[in-house]
């Protein structure tokens, strides 16, 4: 069974950064692509970072791997109060799917200006 933990999510003010953690078990590192994803409040939830990342992140957000540890990183810096969202991973799929597999009970991210 395929199975996300994200953590790492908290209150800051903009400017600050956070890293994010997802420790992914019963999948395979080398032939899936982890990415993370993001829904704010009222909005649809979106690819944030994956294999390439999202305009809104792009410069301010990074993604990494650590395969001996099942662990995809979600490191982002300047952040902006619009970044306020529950933090999610997964494998994203073609529209009009979004990602393959449950989803995890995500962390929350909230930017304060």
């Amino acid at each position: 069974q395929v199975q996300f933990v994200e953590s790492g999510g908290g209150s800051v003010q903009a400017g600050e950064s956070l890293r994010l953690s997802c420790v992914v078990s019963g999948l395979d590192f080398r032939v899936n692509n982890i990415a993370w994803f993001r829904q704010a409040q009222g909005n649809l939830r979106e690819l944030v970072a994956g294999q390439t990342v999202a305009n809104s992140v792009k410069g301010r957000f990074t993604i990494s791997r650590d395969r001996a540890t099942n662990t995809v990183y979600l490191q982002m810096n300047s952040l902006k109060p619009e970044d306020t969202a529950i933090y999610y991973c997964n494998v994203p799929v073609d529209p009009p799917f979004v990602a393959k597999y449950a989803w995890g009970q995500g962390t929350q991210v909230t930017v304060s200006a």
